[in-house]
């Protein structure tokens, strides 16, 4: 059993760490400080050395560095934030065995203890060279998973999900466009009894309404122009599994009362034929439309409505998650490197800088689709500034000015804080910047 000392001035974090460790068959001492892990690294000898970068009494690289002269063939792993990444991956070209990022991802945790302690020997370039190697790794893990963020708006989803998923229950999710609601629909799937089974994604607006019963229900041979063959519909596809309805809101009039009626009923009928069939599905739904205001102007029947509606979620956009960025960042990242076959590790202070002072209005499909360009274009270890698109800084120079040139910009903050019972987050939607730009300007303008 391999000896880890685990040196964290986070207490509750340290310990829950800890837990961890031991659980997967480590043996685990702890230190809150940088003093009190030296006199226990003078008293015992350790396979491995966890530490975080940042220590309230001691500098980390500089602890590293007396670490590795008092035990040169110990490895040491560092912990660390990303604004700290480049420190990090200098501390490895200096000695350190590899890095671990926060949030953490715990089977990242355990496999870059695993490689450290199997690579005691490896020269430094090969070390710096295996974080990108471990990452895909972790990635191979989670690349179809759902990733959990660590801000209240994704625990809030992660909590529904979990609730919701052993259900059969009908699952409305509402959200703008790019927030992942295919990515929550597959994620409640896949933790329900039919995880074994059929997941059917449509796309509603891509239907046209004339087609859409035969792409349901499907249709028999000859049963209109173009029925050359007989065609299964996708709810017979997801027949004992779960059809994901994207963009609902989208459906005509005539199509919802034909889904109503297979709904209710969990029969269909090809189109052309007398059969009926039984389908046993569950159906999730997702919109980006406020379908409560579409059923008061008479758009979207009611009925089909509450049918739909069992169980809402709120898929939350980029800005309810700020503080998942960078771990979103980071998914990203190592998804493109997998697909692109590049070896990026992460991203500059600059960019990250950048990141969590725009809006992005497309939300993670913007950001997704940011990250792939950029590590493209990236032909070092980090995504610089000039691998992000032009239209990108043209939306935060307009945002920018925006804001800046109000001509009573401070009292415009004050009104906002005034109208939201001084509840920044809501302020700074109302002000439509990002919450790290409020808290910017408060600190300016020296409002507390």
């Amino acid at each position: 059993m391999a000896k880890i000392l685990l040196i964290e001035d986070d207490v509750p974090f340290c310990k829950l760490l800890e837990k961890f460790l031991v659980k997967n068959s480590y043996e685990v001492t702890i230190s809150f400080s940088a003093s009190e892990a030296k006199t226990k690294i003078k008293e015992e000898s350790y396979d491995l050395i966890l530490t975080d970068l940042r220590l309230p009494d001691y500098d980390g690289i500089e602890l590293m560095s007396e670490i590795k002269a008092e035990c040169p063939e110990t490895p040491v792993l560092l912990m660390t934030g990303y604004s700290d990444v480049n420190t990090a991956v200098k501390a490895i070209k200096n000695g350190a065995a590899d890095y671990i990022s926060k949030p953490f991802n715990p089977e990242e945790v355990l496999i870059v203890i695993s490689n450290a302690l199997v690579d005691k020997g490896s020269e430094k370039s090969e070390k710096v060279e295996k974080i990108s190697k471990n990452k895909k790794e972790v990635l191979k893990v989670k690349s179809n998973s759902f990733v959990q963020g660590i801000s209240s708006a994704s625990k809030k989803l992660a909590e529904y999900i979990q609730l919701v998923s052993p259900t059969n229950m009908s699952v409305l999710i509402i959200g703008e466009s790019g927030t992942g609601k295919e990515v929550i629909a597959k994620s409640i799937h896949e933790n329900s009894s039919r995880k074994q089974t059929n997941f059917i994604a449509v796309d509603c607006g891509s239907i046209p309404k004339e087609l859409a019963a035969s792409e349901f229900f499907g249709h028999v041979k000859g049963s209109f122009t173009g029925a050359i063959q007989d065609k299964i519909g996708f709810f017979e596809a997801a027949n004992g599994g779960t059809i994901f309805l994207d963009e609902i809101g989208n459906l005509s009039y005539e199509n919802q009362i034909q889904l109503l009626r297979a709904l209710q009923e969990r029969k269909i009928k090809p189109v052309g034929s007398n059969k009926e069939v039984d389908v046993d599905i569950r159906i999730i739904t997702a919109t980006n439309e406020d379908l409560r205001e579409a059923v008061k102007k008479g758009d979207f029947r009611e009925d089909l409505y509450h049918r739909i509606n069992e169980f809402s979620i709120h898929s939350p956009s980029l800005v309810e998650r700020e503080e998942d960025l960078m771990l979103f960042s980071d998914f990203f990242l190592e998804k493109s490197n997998q697909e692109l076959n590049k070896d990026v590790i992460g991203f500059s202070a600059e960019v990250i800088k950048i990141f969590q002072n725009y809006r992005w209005p497309g939300n993670l499909r913007e950001l997704q689709n940011c990250i792939k360009r950029a590590t493209l274009l990236t032909q070092g270890d980090f995504v610089e500034k000039s691998a992000l698109p032009a239209e990108f800084f043209q939306s935060e120079q307009s945002l920018s000015e925006e804001f800046s040139l109000s001509e009573n910009e401070k009292g415009t903050i004050l009104e906002a804080l005034n109208r939201t019972n001084n509840n920044k987050t809501e302020a700074a939607k109302l002000l439509k910047i990002n919450r790290k730009t409020l808290y910017n300007k408060l600190k300016s303008y020296g409002i507390n």
